[in-house]
């Protein structure tokens, strides 16, 4: 049956081989049956810019997502938290296509909103505030006007900062707001919705002005990995688990 894939939440990088093996693994066996590939954010634990292409680990998902789309997979990629600077040269390295966030699709004769996630958390005042900053126009010219070095350094006290503060808030806070999914789900007409970003997977039901409407939260493949699949039938959630050849990496 013809059907498409969700994932997100992969926070892809070179300090965790044994999930960039299962993410080859995915790629290699079971997308290529898939008519789509959406990828709904934080594919890449962070991305400092498209000047970054050229770095092995880079090549080598670029290649993998450009192998994937010559099989006849269309790749569609939405922004993250942690991946918002990606652009045109990874989209044409990978043969991938930018979503606009949220977007509303008819996913086989069902109305289905797509976006990251971070958005409905509008509890986390301070990150909301932070996400403001960064996408903006100006702020991304001057970061990425700097020196790729002097980015992944500040990148990378980003990080640590952010884990800091993370630790310091509850769990409440950094998932989403009740009001805001039902908000988000009255003003597009009461859609199936998908999301990543919270890293609670599960499918949850609203009812929302008496309609009722199906949300599903992507998994991250932080000690696994998972994926949904949607066709005409309605949706799944499937779970990846590390093999023992690909555990190796790790070691």
């Amino acid at each position: 049956m013809p059907h498409s894939l969700f994932i997100s939440d992969l926070h892809l990088c070179p300090t965790r081989p044994a999930i960039t093996a299962l993410f080859m693994r995915f790629v290699r066996d079971i997308a290529p049956q898939a008519e789509a590939l959406y990828i709904l954010g934080d594919f890449f634990e962070y991305w400092a810019g498209d000047d970054d292409l050229a770095e092995p680990f880079h090549t080598a998902i670029t290649d993998a997502l450009a192998g994937l789309a010559q099989q006849g997979t269309r790749i569609y990629l939405m922004h993250g938290n942690r991946d918002f600077l990606l652009s045109d040269a990874f989209m044409g390295a990978a043969q991938a296509t930018l979503l606009p966030a949220p977007l509303l699709l008819d996913l086989y004769g069902t109305p289905t909103l797509l976006m990251h996630g971070d958005t409905l958390c509008t509890d986390d005042v301070a990150y909301q505030q932070f996400r403001a900053m960064v996408r903006s126009a100006e702020w991304q010219n001057n970061f990425l006007a700097q020196p790729l070095s002097q980015r992944k350094a500040q990148i990378d006290e980003l990080r640590k900062k952010s884990a800091q503060e993370k630790s310091g808030k509850s769990a409440e806070i950094m998932d989403v707001n009740s009001d805001a999914v039902e908000n988000t789900l009255r003003e597009h007409g009461y859609p199936r919705l998908i999301h990543g970003h919270t890293h609670r997977p599960a499918r949850h039901v609203h009812t929302v002005d008496g309609k009722t409407c199906e949300r599903w939260v992507l998994p991250d493949w932080y000690v696994s990995g998972g994926y949904l699949r949607c066709d005409a039938a309605g949706c799944v959630a499937h779970t990846l688990e590390i093999s023992a050849e690909e555990a190796k990496h790790a070691r």
